[in-house]
């Protein structure tokens, strides 16, 4: 029998070896997996632009972009603001064109056949007159507020003083809403209208505003409706006084019908196409328009910061008027103004998108804007909103006012320097 070392292991170095190897596949897999997450996310705190924090960025920036944006004011009430049929979300815009990147007053001179004038608050002192012929006005603007029984003949002193003074009256004209409801009421309108002209009116606004229920009865927004008005007027004015300028009520610039419904409002385009269709062309020499809303050179087509909508820019809003009647018939504006605080304090919060607006800004805007109505060829008649109002609330007349608070009239100066 052959005989040999029997070898005895020692369990605890049995149990010790087999620790290390799992030690060291455990670390191996860890390695493995910490390289892994590394190069699929990228180097943590690389700084090189293509780490972990960018990929972090993006999932956040695609969950952000469905987020509304807010691109200005909403309006409290209809007449004081314009509101946008769409709120949200509101697209990121990049201006090509604003103020910083266009000329602030456009070079050239004004041709005598395009007239300027003012809206003024009624209060007929000679230092008003005196402004506006340094701004080259020839156009008084006055509101009348029609009320069934009154005399036009109540309204021929102003007229008189007025043309004394060289200028040309603008009166427009509105009534009550209730009453256009009422039999019989267009006539009793007409004949008012036409008093003024046969007393030497040189322009009539028939209406104003007549797609906001501000205005008009409330479910009977309808431009067919207003062409009766506005052909009985036409008739009964050039009847009376040939020569006496008729425009159509200027609308209030505004997509909000979306909002409000077609009950309470029409937006301005979706009127004027109405208008055009319902013949109304053939009862107006002019067709009226606003724009008073304007932040951006009047050369500006886009970089509004508040959104993109056509009303906020001037070319755009002519446009909105002039297009529908095939241009066959001009613009007349019947307000065109630019809002500033300066000089006076914050604005109230429904006109807040103007805090950025100086005197500056007006001055130069207003004489730019009339270079361009002039030479478009589609504008007519400017009448700047407002000249002399001082009253500075809720809603702040005075900020639009081109004599400012101190008495001084840039503007005027800017406008009579295009004479």
């Amino acid at each position: 029998m052959t005989t040999g070392t029997i070898v005895v292991q020692n369990p605890h170095r049995k149990k010790r070896n087999f620790m290390l190897l799992w030690m060291g596949l455990t670390l191996l897999v860890g390695i493995l997996a910490f390289a892994g997450t590394y190069f699929a996310v990228g180097s943590i705190g690389s700084g090189n632009g293509g780490g972990g924090s960018q990929v972090i960025a993006e999932k956040l920036g695609d969950e952000s972009a469905q987020l509304p944006t807010a691109t200005g004011n909403l309006p409290t009430s209809l007449p004081t603001l314009t509101p946008r049929p769409q709120i949200s979300p509101a697209p990121t815009l990049t201006p090509t064109s604003g103020p910083t990147a266009i000329p602030a007053l456009m070079a050239g001179t004004l041709p005598p056949e395009f007239e300027i004038g003012g809206h003024i608050k009624g209060v007929f002192e000679d230092p008003v007159y005196e402004y506006m012929r340094r701004a080259g006005m020839t156009w008084v603007k006055l509101q009348l507020r029609f009320e069934r029984g009154m005399n036009p003949a109540d309204e021929g002193w102003k007229i008189q003083l007025n043309n004394e003074r060289g200028f040309k009256v603008l009166f427009g004209v509105v009534g009550e809403k209730e009453d256009l409801l009422v039999p019989g009421y267009y006539e009793e309108y007409a004949a008012y209208v036409a008093g003024l002209a046969e007393r030497g009116a040189s322009g009539i606004e028939v209406w104003n505003e007549m797609n906001l229920d501000r205005e008009w009865p409330n479910g009977r927004i309808d431009p067919r409706m207003y062409t009766d008005l506005l052909k009985v007027s036409y008739e009964a004015i050039k009847a009376a006084n040939p020569q006496t300028l008729v425009i159509s009520g200027a609308l209030a610039p505004t997509g909000a019908e979306g909002a409000f419904g077609l009950n309470a409002v029409w937006n301005d385009d979706r009127y004027y196409n109405g208008l055009a269709a319902a013949g109304a062309g053939q009862y107006m020499d002019c067709v009226g328009v606003h724009y008073n809303e304007g932040i951006v050179s009047p050369l500006a087509t886009s970089g509004d910061p508040r959104d993109p909508y056509p009303t906020r820019y001037l070319t755009l809003q002519t446009d909105r008027a002039w297009k529908p009647f095939n241009g066959q018939v001009p613009v007349c504006y019947t307000e065109l103004g630019y809002l500033t605080p300066e000089g006076y304090g914050p604005l109230s919060s429904g006109f807040a998108w103007a805090a950025n607006v100086t005197i500056k800004n007006q001055a130069e805007w207003l004489g730019t804007a009339a270079l361009i109505n002039a030479q478009s060829g589609k504008v007519k008649l400017m009448i700047i909103w407002n000249i002399d109002y001082d009253a500075y609330g809720e809603d702040p007349l005075a900020g639009y006012a081109i004599v400012r608070a101190d008495g001084s009239c840039p503007a005027c100066d800017t406008l009579g320097s295009l004479r």
